[in-house]
């Protein structure tokens, strides 16, 4: 499937992501990746004792799913140029080993930049579990490519 071009996208328009299960191999190959290797994320003991009761994922693991998850829908395969900005990212719950999360996103704001050959988009993105719980919300501010003419 081929993406939006930024012409084809407008203030309001939405789409819900496809799903992803959090698995414990996730989580340890991110904190392969990042080097965060603390216990909340990787000692099921020692976050039994937390107020979670259990292992907790990153929160930027939760993050990049999401993104992932934007990418897989093919809103913007092949027609993304960059992420530019994610701006206001508030952790709001924690994801758990198992849980399954989705994202929302709404464009909220759209700005030619001819000059590059696309624009701007700014879009509101709220990562849920599976339960509809809000776990985390933000903004991304992508520059996305124009019809070819």
């Amino acid at each position: 499937m081929a993406g939006l071009y930024f012409e084809e996208f407008s203030v309001g328009q939405s789409i819900t992501t496809v799903g992803r299960t959090v698995s414990e191999d996730a989580i340890f190959s991110f904190a392969g990746l990042t080097g965060d290797y603390n216990q909340i994320h990787t000692d099921a003991d020692f976050a039994s004792k937390t107020q979670f009761g259990q292992r907790i994922a990153h929160g930027l693991l939760g993050l990049s799913i999401a993104v992932g998850l934007i990418m897989r829908s093919g809103l913007l395969e092949g027609t993304v140029l960059a992420f530019r900005e994610i701006n206001d990212w508030k952790f709001i719950k924690p994801f758990f080993i198992g849980d399954t999360i989705h994202a929302e996103l709404t464009i909220s704001e759209t700005k030619a930049l001819p000059r590059i050959g696309g624009g701007a988009l700014t879009a509101t993105v709220v990562v849920k579990n599976q339960h509809d719980e809000a776990c985390q919300r933000g903004s991304l501010n992508l520059l996305v490519l124009s019809k070819p003419k």
